[in-house]
């Protein structure tokens, strides 16, 4: 998309008009950013699309005449291009299925101070995602699974826990990867995404019906268990302590990432050490690396998604820059690593 101009174009979908005025408002009132239109339903937003060629679409899913699920689908094969969906928390399940449909991420209606820094970072960073060849690199196919099965272990470490960092692009990168996990998959996983409050149950729901393991919110000592996936409450911080047990505290009011990446995997370093492995994915931002570097530290094994799969090479880039990153991998082929590193632990 042009940015010789330095001005982001935005197309608004949104069918309460009320809010459509007050997300137009939001953008207008920043310099660098333009609203070039605004569509109150499915239908209006596909054929605006093509024509007014935004920069990025922030998209309402219930909306009418078409709805914002298909208008999706329909505005990325006509107009490949970036689209937040925004959405209130009642609507967060389905917000979630947008992003199967091709939306970038998903960020809560804007009503508050602090939501609308958080949605205009989100449009700020997004704008900026080549959509042709992001989609390209992610219909990469994995390769061959290993490691569950004869050979010798491999190199780095037999992993007792995988434990992995997001922000920006997460949820769809982490659907990607547990999608190509099996049921019998031999360790835990513990997922620390950036995510605003009331968010996670439904990224967990959505997450759970698209892999064959049981996906949930942590819960205060809950007990980890092979097979399983638990994903950090956006509303704590999460440590994970001997022996496997899950300990949701208060979350650090000086910690601008929420949930934050680095208490969790500093936590799992301390208590796997060797056995832990370490995935940080596409994000904005630095959260995670002190985390990974601590993993590194210990003697686990630590992998990052390459740049060209990642919606932002932020947090993962930072990673690799400090030199804590064992292995660099497209989003394809994360899955069969996993396996590799786990093969034969129990």
């Amino acid at each position: 998309m042009g940015k010789a101009d330095n001005v982001i174009r935005v197309l608004v979908v949104d069918g309460n008009k009320s809010m459509r005025e007050t997300i137009r408002t939001i953008l207008t009132s920043q310099p660098d950013i333009i609203v070039v239109g605004e569509a109150a339903d499915g239908a209006e937003a596909v054929a605006m699309a093509p024509w007014l060629k935004p920069d990025i679409v922030t998209m309402d899913i219930e909306i009418p005449a078409m709805g914002g699920l298909e208008a999706i689908e329909r505005i990325i094969s006509l107009y490949p291009v970036p689209i937040l969906a925004v959405t209130a928390l009642a609507g967060v399940r389905t917000a979630f299925d947008a992003v199967s449909k091709g939306a970038l991420d998903v960020v809560e209606k804007p009503d508050s101070p602090e939501k609308v820094v958080h949605f205009l970072n989100k449009v700020r960073r997004l704008c900026r995602v080549d959509v042709c060849s992001h989609m390209a690199a992610r219909g990469r196919q994995p390769g061959p699974r290993t490691g569950s099965g004869g050979g010798p272990p491999p190199d780095f470490t037999l992993g007792s826990i995988v434990a992995i960092a997001a922000s920006t692009g997460g949820p769809n990168a982490i659907h990607s990867i547990l999608s190509q996990l099996p049921a019998t998959f031999p360790v835990p996983i513990v997922i620390a995404q950036h995510i605003a409050e009331g968010f996670t149950q439904g990224m967990a729901d959505w997450l759970n019906s698209g892999t064959p393991l049981t996906v949930s919110v942590a819960r205060n000592s809950d007990c980890l268990a092979p097979g399983k996936v638990y994903i950090n409450p956006a509303e704590h911080s999460m440590r994970i302590q001997k022996p496997g047990v899950i300990f949701l505290g208060d979350r650090d009011a000086l910690q601008i990432y929420r949930p934050s990446c680095n208490t969790l995997l500093g936590s799992i370093a301390t208590t796997y050490r060797e056995r832990s492995i370490g995935l940080i994915l596409t994000g904005m931002g630095d959260d995670g690396v002190i985390g990974m570097q601590a993993i590194k530290q210990a003697g686990g094994a630590t992998l990052a998604q390459d740049a060209k799969t990642s919606t932002v090479f932020g947090m993962n880039q930072c990673a690799i820059n400090r030199n804590c990153i064992d292995k660099v991998l497209p989003l394809g082929d994360i899955s069969a690593e996993l396996m590799n590193l786990v093969g034969g632990t129990r």
